[in-house]
């Protein structure tokens, strides 16, 4: 679908700089986001007394414990 958006020239530089790096459309990437952040507000959710982790994407890998010391390692 097309539309016509007023986007922040910060956030279209970051949206562009994501959408280069994960090989998407600007389109594709600004969809991906905004989803992210609608679902994000639906992480409010608490069973039995404490709040639900929001759902990663579908088809995104699990994070590991590899990947979070590789991270922690890169600083």
């Amino acid at each position: 679908m097309r539309t016509t958006l007023e986007i922040d020239d910060d956030v279209l530089q970051a949206v562009k700089k994501i959408a280069a790096k994960r090989k998407l459309t600007l389109g594709r990437a600004l969809s991906d986001l905004a989803r992210q952040s609608i679902t994000a507000g639906e992480s409010d959710r608490v069973r039995n007394g404490v709040p639900l982790m929001p759902r990663r994407p579908k088809g995104s890998a699990p994070l590991t414990v590899e990947m979070v010391n590789r991270l922690r390692d890169q600083e």
